[in-house]
């Protein structure tokens, strides 16, 4: 079953779709208004921390506090994404902080922040970027809103990774990822890296081969996942229905380059 973490979150961003297509905005609205925050904003980055693209900021000092982390390289955001943990600036104002990220510090304390809640967007080994969370008040978040806030941020890199597999998301397709008997589970992972070693192509555009996958078969994706471990093929019945699924898949989902070089699946 999913859990009611994960099925209140999606139930706060509802509120703001009303039927709609899921959007990063929506999630960012959603995230502000549940956990307690002034605003948010979700920054990709590229391979390194130093390019860095804000894909929504709720307000204009949300989008400033990207820019300044971006011009200064230093900030809790830019910390997260290195590390692949959440990094918490409780109090912008104090000594430690200011000693920690001297330029972001001032500026923000400028525009009245005085807590900003740094959350990865990561998906097994996946790291996509930052979801930044801002506050004017100083103080950690409660252990109910932070659990609020990383699922906020996960429902984000699974939305940007259905973007980037050309698949429209929805509250209820995005929850079934989250499934936790499927998207978290160790398989996933391991069949991941087993598709972006045979296809030479990145994690996140394995990860979206397997999601295609399962949501095709409708089947859940850790399910998949073994398969591929077990077989190295996408489960689909006996042995010639199973070729021709992989066949068709291939064709799909691979790049021209990859099928005419042969270095599909088998």
């Amino acid at each position: 079953m999913i859990d009611e973490r994960v099925m209140r979150v999606w139930a706060q961003v509802g509120k703001h779709t009303q039927g709609a297509s899921v959007t990063v905005a929506d999630i960012c609205t959603a995230a502000a208004a549940g956990v307690g925050v002034d605003g948010a904003a979700v920054t990709l980055v590229a391979g390194t921390s130093t390019v860095r693209e804000t894909v929504h900021a709720t307000d204009p000092i949300a989008l400033e506090l990207e820019q300044w982390q971006s011009a200064f390289g230093h900030g809790p955001g830019v910390d997260a994404y290195a590390t692949g943990g959440p990094v918490f600036a409780v109090d912008l104002a104090a000594p430690a902080e200011q000693i920690r990220w001297p330029d972001f510090a001032r500026s923000a304390l400028t525009r009245g922040v005085r807590a900003v809640f740094a959350l990865p967007m990561q998906v097994g080994a996946i790291r996509l970027g930052v979801v930044d969370l801002h506050r004017a008040g100083p103080g950690l978040m409660s252990p109910y809103e932070l659990a609020d806030a990383l699922a906020f941020a996960e429902s984000a890199a699974l939305l940007l990774l259905d973007g980037a597999a050309g698949a429209p998301a929805d509250t209820a397709e995005l929850a079934w990822q989250r499934d936790e008997s499927s998207a978290c589970h160790a398989e996933v992972h391991q069949a991941t890296g087993m598709l972006a070693a045979r296809l030479g192509i990145t994690a996140g555009s394995a990860l979206a081969r397997l999601r295609a996958a399962a949501f095709a078969h409708g089947r859940r994706l850790g399910d998949v996942a073994y398969d591929v471990i077990a077989d190295g093929r996408v489960p689909g019945g006996d042995t010639a229905r199973r070729t021709r699924a992989i066949a068709e898949d291939t064709h799909r989902l691979a790049s021209a380059e990859l099928v005419t070089q042969g270095r599909g699946l088998p």
